[in-house]
């Protein structure tokens, strides 16, 4: 009798797959899940296009097209804690005035992944990528890579840096680039600060959203994130 598996097996299946495939390449210890908190608020995680599906997703770990050079997400989904999301859909709609829009490259992120992408990045990069023993405010639905497109082309504008780039170019103070690259860098994180977001350190396209510290480190899949 053939067996056909249904989405979440196959959702499973996936995840297996990428353990496995990179505890081969870097022998990832066992470990017991993410750091456990207490008196945290309730998840409550909103798909981004739900809210606004005008947003572009650009979920570079859904394919190939990332750093680690792997499919490590399932399917193409951003999610935020809901705050946080209302907050990214007014951004969006202030660019939309001046024919800009959002594309987000990552949003919640479940824990497992954290912990593969801190394995297989090496020590002199690691400042780009958070520690797993802490978690990360990805892990929380609070922190969000994203970007600005021409609604007219839809192509991404000019950035100092490519997404995921571990250079200095990446660092949202990096004086080089054209002068457009740096404009449409600082605007960006001039309208995120205005909703609440602090950008990182490193990282112009990364932003955390204000009280992340009041929710868990999460490890739940896409499919159960939506179900929140």
């Amino acid at each position: 009798m053939k067996l056909i598996a249904t989405a979440r097996e196959k959702r499973r299946l996936f995840t297996a797959a990428v353990l496995f495939f990179f505890a081969g390449a870097v022998g990832i210890s066992a470990q017991n899940g993410p750091p456990k908190e207490e008196n945290k608020r309730e998840a409550d995680l909103i798909e981004l296009i739900k809210l606004d599906p005008t947003i572009k997703l650009d979920i570079r770990y859904a394919t190939d097209n990332n750093f680690v050079g792997k499919t490590v997400y399932p399917e193409a989904r951003a999610f935020l804690q809901r705050p946080a999301a209302e907050a990214v859909v007014r951004v969006h709609k202030k660019l939309a005035a001046d024919g800009l829009g959002l594309v987000i490259f990552d949003g919640y992120r479940p824990w497992a992944i954290t912990k593969l992408f801190w394995e297989v990045t090496p020590e002199d990069k690691r400042k780009f990528v958070a520690n797993p023993e802490r978690g990360s405010k990805h892990n929380r639905g609070c922190a969000i890579d994203l970007s600005i497109f021409d609604l007219r082309t839809g192509k991404l504008v000019p950035m100092p840096s490519d997404y995921d780039e571990f250079t200095e170019r990446a660092s949202p103070d990096y004086a080089g680039g054209t002068e457009e690259e740096r404009r449409n860098r600082d605007m960006l994180r001039k309208l995120m600060e205005a909703e609440g977001f602090t950008v990182n350190a490193n990282e112009w396209w990364h932003f955390d959203y204000k009280d992340w510290e009041s929710y868990a480190i999460y490890d739940i899949s896409f499919e159960e994130a939506a179900r929140n």
